[in-house]
């Protein structure tokens, strides 16, 4: 397979896994960055390390490989709008700038631009490129995002828990090929006839999932990247807490298992094949403690670093991986996380709807087959919309915005400026309440004894922006607009829940599986109290804080509430939610919204930003 920056296709077609076939392994892959600025002692080292021996017959004893990696697309073809669609940059004073990036047509042209010159050259990904996707490529399953992938020669790419989000069958479409079973086929060829949709060119990899029944992985585990004698393993996995974030139906008869372990099994397996050099691609990250994407990771200072599962996996993970390429937190981070040998360690990830990739040096001594740690090189870029876009991009982009267009382009509700939601710069967002109160409405539609609707802050998928993104004129929101913002087709869900469960499900936001990485629900109105985040677990919500309409929550009362599907069975971590009694199952939770805009705004007079000060947080 070659692996310079030249056009690759056709490529592995005769290579494609059947992912629901019994038998069949899965493996995750996952790509290694590192800091932007590397440090002094590591570039003396550098030096040493490139004087590398040349072979008894002129052969150079290392050759640089070229890492391009990213992570977390969702689908974001076009450019993701607001603050979802920019990253801070650091400036040199200190002062932060936040910079335009994203979206195929500019990621194309940075990743071939990157390749240039790198006759060694391999690009991966560390999951979730679909689920969660705006309307252009969520409408259609996600196979324009697919066909662009594979025109932009990804090489392989590990699962992520969105990659679950219309179950395994449907990811096993995915990867190889086939019209949807209910949809059909989109598109016609030249002779009129269904044109089949081609799965992706890449293998998706899947380590820790494997089939309750047979104990087989449900894809491959692993993939060898092999080119002119050069050989790096790729292992991939999606974190092992995927079951709390997806629907339980969609991945049935499923189990995922813990990442290190399963890191070190395969590591070992390929380590036999002779195959020493490995990058493991894993969709689990973590938080740096700046939000800049060019923010030293490695710098000494009280605070510094990263912190959250990422680092715990990376510092327990054999030292026979080389480089780690993350995702899933949608952060930016080239950090160097020691192994358990006491070696240097990439750790990398790239944001998020390709706003950044990653550029990591590995070199390769041929002589042993393993990667120089200490020679490693890796810095995240900016995908910038200065570039030139990608003219294959474009097209692909106009031709899926044809079939989408009728139904992109209707307008739904009128706003009177930028509402964030995923862009939110405080636990309870904007568009989280304003989503809340959508769900209430459409409840009280269908039981005027609702009173509390409840969102998971993860079913936000962008902001609401004043601004036109086409024709449709400022403080429009256009149904592709609100599809961006809410994609996953869950139903509002009433149930009955007693006041003790709903204070215990208010806990289980900051305690338990979400102690570590907090998931503060919005919330509709009426409902308030205080967080504060200078305590530690389920004490950080204030108990005697917390008013329904003005009273405090009755323990032994029973309460009628609005909630996604998502959050009805559990999901996020929240099994108190999936105790409710007495379910009712209302409209698609984006008919819910929609509706709510239709009766709530006009082009006279549009909604306003809520305030978001329904939980008072202290720090």
């Amino acid at each position: 397979m070659s692996a310079t920056s030249q056009p690759r296709r056709p490529r592995r077609r005769a290579a494609r896994v059947l992912a629901v076939t019994a038998g069949l392994a899965t493996v995750g892959a996952l790509a290694a960055a590192l800091p932007a600025t590397a440090g002094p002692e590591r570039g003396q080292q550098q030096g040493q390390d490139r004087m590398a021996a040349v072979g008894h017959h002129g052969t150079k004893r290392t050759v640089d490989v070229q890492l391009l990696s990213f992570n977390d697309f969702h689908g974001n073809l076009q450019t993701p709008a607001g603050s979802s669609g920019q990253v801070v940059e650091r400036q040199p004073d200190g002062t932060e700038k936040k910079i335009d990036a994203g979206g195929a047509e500019y990621l194309a042209t940075s990743l071939r631009t990157a390749r240039k010159g790198h006759p060694y050259s391999v690009t991966a990904a560390a999951g979730d490129l679909i689920g969660g996707s705006p309307l252009l490529s969520g409408l259609f399953h996600d196979e324009p995002t697919v066909e662009a992938l594979n025109k932009m020669d990804l090489d392989v790419s590990s699962v992520g828990n969105h990659e679950f989000d219309e179950g395994a069958t449907e990811l096993a479409r995915i990867q190889n090929g086939g019209c949807h079973p209910k949809d059909g086929c989109y598109e016609k060829d030249e002779h009129g006839k269904p044109k089949k949709f081609e799965g992706a060119d890449f293998p998706y990899l899947a380590a820790n999932v494997t089939k309750e029944k047979t104990g087989k992985p449900l894809l491959k585990p692993y993939w060898v990247w092999k080119h002119k004698g050069v050989k790096i393993g790729f292992i991939g996995l999606t974190l092992e807490g995927t079951p709390d974030i997806v629907s339980a139906e969609g991945i049935k008869g499923l189990k995922f298992h813990d990442e290190v372990e399963t890191i070190n099994k395969y590591a070992k397996v390929l380590d036999r094949q002779g195959v020493k050099s490995i990058v493991t691609l894993v969709h689990e990250g973590g938080s740096p403690a700046s939000q800049a994407y060019n923010y030293d990771c490695d710098s000494p200072g009280a605070g510094d670093g990263i912190s959250g599962p990422i680092a715990a996996i990376a510092k327990a993970a054999s030292p026979k991986v080389d480089a780690f390429v993350t995702g899933h937190t949608h952060q930016a981070y080239v950090c160097t996380i020691p192994d358990p040998a006491g070696k240097p360690r990439m750790v990398t990830s790239a944001s998020s709807y390709g706003k950044l990739y990653t550029d990591t040096t590995l070199t390769y001594d041929r002589r042993t087959k393993d990667i120089v740690r200490t020679s490693v090189k890796s810095a995240n870029h900016v995908v910038s919309r200065t570039q030139p876009k990608a003219a294959d991009m474009t097209r692909l982009i106009d031709r899926w915005n044809k079939l989408a267009a009728p139904i992109a382009d209707r307008p739904v509700g009128y706003i009177s400026g930028d509402i964030p939601g995923r862009g939110a710069a405080t636990p309870e967002s904007p568009l989280g309440d304003l989503i809340a109160d959508a769900q209430l409405a459409h409840a009280k539609s269908l039981d005027p004894k609702a009173v509390l609707a409840l969102m998971n802050p993860g079913g936000i998928r962008s902001d609401l922006v004043h601004k036109a993104s086409g024709g449709e004129g400022d403080g429009v929101v256009t149904y592709g607009e609100a599809f961006t913002v809410q994609p996953f087709s869950n139903t509002v869900n009433l149930v009955d829940l007693t006041g003790a469960q709903l204070l215990t499900a208010l806990r289980q936001q900051v305690s338990g599986s979400n102690e570590a990485s907090p998931k503060i629900l919005q919330v509709s109105a009426g409902l308030t109290y205080t967080l504060d985040l200078t305590k530690s677990g389920a004490d950080r919500v204030v108990t005697d804080s917390v008013r329904l309409n003005g009273e405090p929550l009755d323990p032994n009362a029973t309460y009628r509430v609005a909630m996604n599907s998502f959050l009805a069975g559990g999901g996020d971590g929240f099994t108190e939610l999936g105790k409710g009694t007495k379910p009712l199952v209302g409209a698609d939770d984006l008919k819910a919204l929609n509706d709510y805009f239709a009766a709530n705004s006009s082009a006279g007079k549009p909604i306003a930003p809520p305030k978001a000060d329904r939980i008072t947080v202290v720090k």
